[in-house]
């Protein structure tokens, strides 16, 4: 009996002993620094053998005066072992309170990028030859919202190179503002959101009314969502700076400026000694963490440790499989802008660089990666205005009506209040599946045309019946080209398979979108300079604009220039249906790449995607 309660205090000591720290969850390399030496002392140097020897020997020593002091003899070590066992506790309590707090399989903060990781992120991201200029532009960006009341929910860009990063972050920080205030608690309850059915969805425009409580909380959640998206769902890895201490946000926030006043990332040794990172499994542990730290993502680092965090979070090789050509940098040289592979990272969890829906087989075991499944907030590009690419269904229709706009140089946001506006008439549908069904045979890279056999399986699939000499001559040249076709579609009656309606009255359109713009610069449309001067100081000015959309009925060209415009009923319909004059500007192109043959009203400059 003796030797077995001899083994149960040896065990005991030997438990304690040994949380002299609390455990941390098995990783790939141990944190540094994070032994601190035996109870009783010893070197931080000492091998692992040699410790576990004399960590053995104090626990036998221990147990020994155990049995003394049970058997009335005294020791002069009693205090040592009662502060052994009070320390062992006292840990033991923080280590659950730590595994509560963490979940099992989450490290917390503290582990340091090894050079072959700092290596291999720097020159995914910036290349071997990056300039200190697009450094410059990637360090010098923090997650800020605008203080301005009007703009108040919407994240201020200083920079020009990040904007990708931040558009598409605010993209999904309007979803939570816009459709799910009930999750960023009760203070957001004056949002204004009215469901009117189980999809249907009517956002408040009162955007000054938003809380900065309410506005980090949807910040906060944002930034979860999106990394447990490139995590494939099943964990998050979230970029940090070394810990700073300070009572609050505000003395955070100066504390961290105060760190940062000087230091310039240049090479990848700079990366690897400012970057600690930490990996979440839950994601209430991650919603944790980034609160704590969301003053570090408002600091000048902001933008690009997000950034980090995305692309960890997916795995660098991940990313690297993501991509067409591994080899080019994730930001774009010669003016360090984000690359679309960033952006779609952070759309989709993926950084495939095409806007196309799936894949497209080039042959020769070749293929071309784009996006593969719906997106909660959706992208639109000026490019496919100009017929350099085209955008599928699955980014152009998201599940929330939220689109990061893409231009040449600059990515900013539309969205709208009311989720109808994604609605599909019957007409509107029958016209996405034939699109659907040519753009599944589409193997040109967006190019709009496929080939003659391709084209009998469209028809086939979709049951238009068109007639013998329309179809030759849409086959004529061996390949048919989308254009054409579609105005076969138009000409083409209902009852065979076409949209041609003799009602003429085609499910015509009105409704608003709102247009943001983080980064205050000159109007390419001639409009005035979007700065404002406070003192001498000029201050960045993010903009916000208004956009009354129509969509017209779906009429032939034909059917349109011979619109009755004379007095009685077929006057009356023309004026009702005839779109109203329209404002241009570049973004209104981006618009009619969703919405064809849309106009566009605002009131003011015209909107910037510039």
């Amino acid at each position: 009996m003796a030797d077995r309660q001899e083994d149960e205090d040896l065990k005991l000591a030997l438990k304690m002993s040994m949380q002299h720290t609390p455990p941390e969850p098995k990783r790939s390399k141990p944190r540094e620094g994070s032994g601190s030496g035996s109870l009783a002392g010893g070197s931080r140097d000492e091998s692992p053998e040699t410790k576990s020897r004399r960590l053995q020997r104090e626990l036998m020593a221990a147990a020994a005066e155990k049995r003394m002091l049970a058997s009335g003899k005294s020791s002069p070590a009693e205090s040592r072992v009662q502060a052994s066992s009070s320390m062992a506790a006292n840990m033991s309590a923080k280590v659950v309170k730590k595994d509560n707090e963490l979940g099992s399989g989450d490290t917390g903060f503290g582990r340091e990028l090894s050079p072959e990781e700092a290596n291999e992120l720097f020159v995914i991201v910036f290349g071997g030859n990056v300039s200190k200029g697009i450094l410059t532009q990637w360090t010098n960006q923090g997650i800020r919202f605008s203080p301005a009341p009007e703009t108040s929910m919407g994240l201020v860009q200083h920079e020009g190179g990040p904007c990708g990063v931040l558009a598409t972050l605010q993209a999904f920080v309007l979803k939570y503002l816009l459709f799910f205030p009930e999750d960023l608690g009760k203070s957001a309850s004056n949002t204004g959101l009215r469901r009117l059915s189980k999809s249907h969805y009517v956002a408040s425009d009162s955007f000054s009314s938003v809380s900065d409580e309410v506005k980090t909380r949807a910040l906060v959640k944002s930034m979860c969502e999106i990394l447990f998206m490139c995590g494939n769902n099943k964990q998050a890895v979230v970029a940090s700076l070394p810990d700073i201490e300070g009572s609050g946000d505000n003395e955070k926030d100066e504390a961290i400026a105060k760190a940062l006043e000087g230091l310039s990332i240049e090479s990848v040794s700079d990366l690897q000694k400012i970057v600690r990172i930490g990996t979440f499994t839950t994601q209430a542990s991650a919603l944790r963490t980034l609160e704590a730290t969301i003053p570090v993502f408002r600091s000048r680092m902001g933008a690009l440790l997000f950034l980090i965090s995305a692309l960890l979070s997916r795995g660098l090789e991940s990313v690297q499989a993501d991509r067409d050509d591994p080899s080019l940098p994730l930001v774009t040289a010669p003016f360090g802008h984000a690359s679309q592979e960033i952006v779609n990272l952070l759309l989709c969890g993926e950084a495939v660089p095409n806007v196309f829906d799936g894949r497209m087989d080039l042959g020769g075991g070749m293929s071309l990666k784009g996006i593969s499944k719906t997106v909660e907030v959706g992208f639109l590009t000026l490019l496919e205005s100009l017929n350099f690419c085209k955008v599928g269904q699955n980014l152009k229709c998201p599940k929330w009506p939220i689109w990061v706009v893409g231009s040449e140089s600059h990515y900013t946001v539309l969205f709208a209040l009311d989720t109808s506006v994604q609605d599909e008439n019957e007409l509107e549908q029958r016209e996405s599946q034939i699109r659907r069904a040519f753009d599944a045979q589409d193997q040109s890279g967006g190019g709009g045309f496929i080939s003659v056999e391709a084209f009998r399986q469209v028809l086939q699939e979709t049951n238009v019946r068109l007639l013998p000499e329309k179809l030759d001559n849409l086959c004529a040249s061996g390949f048919i080209v989308w254009s054409e076709f579609w105005q076969a579609i138009l000409e083409l009656d209902r009852q065979l398979g076409g949209l041609k309606d003799s009602t003429g009255v085609m499910g015509k359109k009105v409704f608003e979108l709102y247009h943001f713009n983080g980064i205050a610069k000159s109007d390419i449309n001639g409009g005035s300079q979007a700065m404002i001067v406070e003192g001498e100081a000029p201050a960045q000015r993010p903009r916000l604009t208004r956009l009354r959309v129509s969509v017209p009925p779906k009429w032939t060209p034909e059917e349109y220039m011979a619109m009755p415009s004379s007095s009685g009923a077929a006057g009356k319909d023309s004026e009702v249906n005839q779109p109203e004059p329209s404002q241009h500007a570049p973004l209104v192109d981006c618009i009619r790449t969703r919405w064809l043959r849309a106009t566009c009203n605002w009131v003011g400059d015209p909107p910037s995607i510039v």
